[in-house]
């Protein structure tokens, strides 16, 4: 397997009891969705490796309790501190008409409603606060805020992201300084 057929589904954080088992985030939307799974891919050296579940327990939402079948004592168990889960991408929910994964839109056309054609979508980024999309705009990177109300729908034949931007977002990266900008070069 592939880390370019697979998303990543969390990461291990934490090594729980004595006996082997592991604390995983799972960093996606639905945890739950995942609450019954048989194997996982853990990133090692660059490689996916296969891992299976012996037994899986949710202790808050996103962080599950996992005992892995050959990890069996605190010291295996401490060597998979920190290390990405992954699942292939097939394995990803179904989505309603017009709704996407993050991934699929990488490289799609962003088109306003008010504005036209803008650029292309490049990354998203998980900051604390919220989630940003990274668009490629007239050479310079636009960070759009990732909410239901912005984002109107994909159209995955076309490779069209269509969005309605907040009032004013566009103006942020078209207007020159402002005026403060200008006396603060003077001095």
């Amino acid at each position: 397997m592939h880390i370019d057929d697979c998303f990543l589904l969390g990461h291990i954080v934490k090594t729980h009891g004595i006996k082997g088992q592991v604390v995983a985030f799972f960093d996606v939307d639905y945890p739950e969705d995942y609450d019954d799974l048989e194997s996982v891919f853990l990133e090692q050296q660059g490689r996916l490796i296969p891992f299976f579940i012996d037994k899986m327990e949710p202790v808050q939402k996103g962080r599950f309790i996992i005992t892995f079948e050959d990890i069996k004592t605190i010291e295996q168990a401490e060597k998979l501190r920190s290390v990405s889960l992954y699942l292939p991408l097939d394995e990803l929910p179904e989505l309603e008409e017009g709704q996407f994964y993050f991934h699929e839109v990488i490289g799609y056309q962003v088109v306003d409603q008010n504005h036209g054609p803008l650029g292309t979508v490049k990354d998203f980024y998980d900051m604390p606060q919220q989630q940003l999309m990274a668009m490629d705009y007239n050479g310079q990177e636009m960070l759009v805020p990732v909410l239901d109300e912005v984002f109107v729908r994909a159209d995955h034949e076309a490779k069209v992201l269509h969005v309605n931007l907040p009032e004013g977002l566009l103006e942020v990266y078209t207007q020159p300084g402002t005026p403060d900008d200008a006396d603060d070069r003077d001095e």
